[in-house]
């Protein structure tokens, strides 16, 4: 039986692989889904995507699928098979735009707003976890930071 062979390691001891801004983003994000994925999520039969499209929907009247994708990142898929699994959940409803028939809307039901709203304690939690060691300063400068590499790939994606 083949041994496996050990992971090529950098002169810092990381693996290459670890020194790279994509692999601990993705790190990052799948540490602190952990959580919800293995509790809440199974507890109210909800995975990160439908969290993802409930948040987006939160607030608002009504949206169309393109714009809550555009919202969360997500792909139009990936949207229109959560908002099917909320509708069918009775978390959300959809109507028809009235300024446009094409268009379809999305609204958060009255079950829709409480459970968005019983995830906010433990949403927030996890965020103070994932940054308690930041100052409110560092906190400030990651998102504006985050908001400038999001409108950096939607550009780059855009063709610009």
């Amino acid at each position: 039986m083949a041994r496996a062979r050990p992971a090529a390691v950098g002169r810092d001891g990381d693996p290459p692989h670890d020194r790279t801004l994509l692999f601990a983003m993705v790190r990052l994000v799948d540490l602190t889904a952990r959580p919800f994925q293995e509790g809440i999520g199974r507890r109210h039969r909800l995975g990160l995507l439908e969290w993802r499209v409930l948040a987006a929907l939160h607030g608002d009247a009504g949206t169309a699928a393109i714009e809550i994708a555009r919202r969360t990142g997500l792909d139009k898929m990936s949207v229109s098979r959560a908002l099917a699994s909320l509708e069918a959940a009775g978390r959300i409803v959809r109507r028809p735009d009235p300024d446009d028939g094409r268009r379809v809307l999305a609204s958060l039901t009255p079950a829709g707003r409480t459970l968005y709203r019983s995830l906010q304690g433990p949403s927030r939690e996890r965020e103070a976890a994932a940054t308690g060691a930041l100052s409110v300063a560092e906190r400030r400068q990651l998102m504006t930071l985050m908001r400038r590499m999001t409108d950096s790939v939607r550009s780059a994606d855009a063709g610009g």
